[in-house]
């Protein structure tokens, strides 16, 4: 299934993370046209955008294994056939030039396909500020929502903000890289999973990193970096000066579905609705992933990896009707034999 004329292509996935990268694997494998494009300027979605150095534990066949190196592999198999991929790039307009072509008008430019696949998770994520005087000015300067290296941090004094996943995952990383750790928490609870709070606990009894329990940033100083932080006791309004070199944000992301809420697409509760082809209420456009949703979903790396394969091979028949739906196993496969 080669494109026919200009930059045709059987299949555009919009989303270069986990279920987008396997999507264009399972096109490849099916002898589809493919072309990835992503808003983001690296493959990898959430993986290599906010949590990199975090393990994975239930991705089948890893017992565990660092988000960045999942994505590095899933990009290997996934580019294997050859796609075309283009980040940085906004998706604005999906038009329907003919019966089986649509063409996505984007940032950059313009491309025909013959079949669209929404895979951009949960649509473009905006960070939960914190609204204290100095973490706007000091933005990308010492203070951070994500941690891309934790090498970076090695010997600083570091301000862990928030109480659930991330903010005790990267504490309990950063405790044996940083030279403080302080962790603030405006309740006495964690929303984390509970084996996390025990590690974290443990790691307070061993002064590895300290708890400051019922209390909030009052502000972020520094003059061009973080240089300091003022906390204050919510039940006694008393205020306290910590000097830091970094304060790092964990208080979850609002996702935005931006322009694909103009699609005509039809949503329910921010997701996208599909039926059990994957198919959207507009022909020849599925979606996959987080940004789906149905009775029973399920937002899992693996729940992705299945519905991209199915969406794909309903799109393979829809674009040729001889086609079959279902492939076979992939070791009979002729193409991987070729390989």
């Amino acid at each position: 299934m080669g494109s026919e004329a200009g930059d045709l292509k059987d299949m555009t996935i919009l989303g270069g993370g986990p279920t987008g990268l396997f999507a264009a694997f399972y096109a490849g494998m099916r002898g589809m046209s493919t072309r990835i494009v992503d808003s983001l300027p690296e493959l990898g979605g959430q993986l290599t955008a906010l949590y990199p150095e975090k393990y994975i534990f239930d991705v089948g066949g890893f017992p565990k294994i660092l988000a960045k190196d999942l994505a590095r592999d899933l990009a290997v198999q996934g580019l294997q056939f050859g796609p075309d991929v283009i980040l940085d790039e906004e998706v604005r307009e999906v038009v329907r030039e003919e019966e089986n072509v649509l063409r996505l008008e984007c940032r950059s430019g313009t491309y025909r396909t013959r079949t669209v696949l929404i895979a951009g998770g949960k649509g473009a994520f905006e960070p939960t500020a914190l609204e204290v005087p100095g973490y706007k000015e000091l933005l990308g300067a010492g203070v951070h929502y994500a941690v891309k290296d934790p090498e970076a941090y090695r010997g600083k004094r570091v301000l862990v903000v928030g109480g659930g996943d991330s903010a005790l995952d990267w504490a309990l990383i950063l405790k044996d890289k940083a030279e403080r750790v302080v962790v603030v928490h405006r309740r006495d609870e964690f929303r984390a999973h509970e084996a996390s709070v025990q590690l974290l606990l443990q790691a307070e009894r061993k002064g590895q990193l300290e708890i400051r329990y019922f209390s909030e940033v009052a502000e972020i100083c520094g003059n061009g970096r973080v240089e300091s932080a003022i906390l204050f006791d919510s039940r006694t309004n008393d205020r306290t000066t910590l000097e830091v070199d970094a304060v790092l944000t964990f208080l979850g992301f609002k996702p935005d579905l931006g322009p694909i809420q103009r699609w005509g697409l039809e949503l329910k509760k921010n997701r996208i609705v599909v039926n059990t082809l994957m198919e959207t209420n507009l022909p020849g456009v599925y979606a996959a992933g987080d940004i789906v949703g149905y009775e029973g979903k399920l937002d899992l790396i693996a729940t992705g990896f299945a519905e991209a394969a199915i969406a794909v091979n309903n799109a393979v028949h829809r674009v040729d009707p001889k086609a079959r739906v279902t492939p076979g196993h992939s070791t009979n496969m002729k193409i991987f034999k070729d390989k």
